[in-house]
């Protein structure tokens, strides 16, 4: 008899979460046949990617019309908190109903994890739980507390880097023997090998690369007050890609900088692979990430990496400037210094960071991360 996997992921924007648990459930299903995989669908969250759960081996539970999400605020940190409550108060009893009636051997837990949590403390199940940190873990005194008590119920926790393991190690709040690091499964290398061949709309243009939803975290307003103080003189464009609630903010401050004609916001793209392949380089200017996918996804396509150094996926992953050129974080000095050290560089240095940019984001392939689940699986 097939042991059951739930994953539970609600949410209500495009983030690259839900691109994680589609390929973790994938390759579950593609790589051991002894399970069946569920993708908890409360909300409809995994309506709009469909297409990408081809193999229908995948049950997706469905819950509540996806017609509810539009009506949830997105944005601002006060309004999201409130459509996270209430996705909480909603699926309170229909999750624990869920895992009661249903029984399956493990639920991996990834966003809007309090819920899970929350049950675990104050009910049993013969369900395994596992928590999947995902994003770099904003530690305030509520969610301490609350893992302190969940912790001790717990299975397994995930972390997507070394640095978020040794951060947790530190706090105190969970046995060693019950953490892991687990990287994400960002590479379906098949459908980006596919993409990245695709002919670019603007491939007569020359131009730095920057990814991600229009956020404080993303730190886009950085990059463009960079681009208007020195990044100019390369004479090279800038292509934001993403959408989200800094975009008035972030056009306005294009136009203020006279930088129309330089910048440009592209909005989301459902093949940004052409684009990374294409660039001149690859720029990530976040706050933080844990572990920044669309980093690893330009590494695999070969870009040039200029990163800040930020905590705790992309400091991990630049490996003292072994795989890139990294800033410290936030720093327009340090900034302009290492993009005129990349700018200035030889090709063969620049192609050499390439390659150990290239053999460092293997392990974030489908198949990798299979084969680590499957152990922590098989030894809790």
């Amino acid at each position: 008899m097939k042991k059951k996997i739930f994953y539970w992921s609600p949410g209500f924007s495009k983030i690259a979460t839900f691109k994680a648990v589609i390929n973790s459930a994938q390759s579950i299903i593609k790589f051991n046949k002894n399970y069946d995989v569920s993708l908890i669908n409360f909300f409809g969250e995994f309506n709009e990617y469909n297409l990408n759960i081809k193999n229908k081996e995948i049950e997706l539970i469905d819950y509540f019309n996806d017609k509810i999400l539009k009506y949830l605020p997105k944005y601002g940190w006060f309004k999201s908190r409130l459509s996270f409550l209430f996705i909480f108060l909603l699926s309170f009893f229909p999750l624990k109903n869920l895992l009661t009636k249903k029984k399956p051997e493990f639920i991996i837990i990834h966003l809007v994890s309090s819920l899970p949590l929350f049950l675990l403390i104050l009910f049993s199940f013969k369900t395994k739980f596992i928590l999947r940190i995902s994003g770099y873990p904003n530690l305030n005194i509520f969610r301490v507390f609350l893992w302190k008590l969940a912790f001790k119920k717990i299975h397994a926790v995930t972390c997507p880097t070394k640095l978020t393991k040794d951060k947790l190690l530190k706090l105190k709040i969970i046995d060693q023997d019950k953490l892991f690091v687990l990287y994400d499964p960002v590479l379906n290398i098949h459908q980006i090998n596919k993409m990245k061949r695709m002919k670019l709309k603007e491939d007569d243009k020359k131009f730095f690369l920057a990814v991600g939803r229009l956020t404080k975290q993303k730190n886009f307003e950085f990059l463009i007050e960079a681009y208007g103080k020195f990044i100019l003189k390369s004479e090279r464009l800038l292509f934001i890609a993403g959408d989200g609630e800094e975009h008035q903010n972030l056009k306005k401050l294009i136009l203020k900088k006279k930088l129309e004609k330089k910048v440009f916001l592209i909005g989301y793209k459902d093949n940004i692979y052409n684009y990374m392949k294409n660039c001149e380089a690859f720029i990530l200017s976040s706050l933080w990430e844990d572990p920044g996918f669309v980093l690893i996804e330009a590494a695999f396509c070969r870009a040039n990496i200029i990163s800040s150094n930020c905590k705790n996926g992309p400091i991990e992953f630049l490996e003292n400037n072994r795989c890139g050129f990294g800033f410290e974080n936030n720093n327009l000095v340090d900034f302009e210094k290492q993009f005129n050290f990349f700018i200035n560089s030889k090709e063969k240095y620049r192609i050499q960071k390439k390659i150990n940019a290239f053999r460092e984001v293997k392990k974030f392939t489908n198949f990798m991360h299979f084969k680590k689940l499957n152990k922590i699986l098989n030894k809790i």
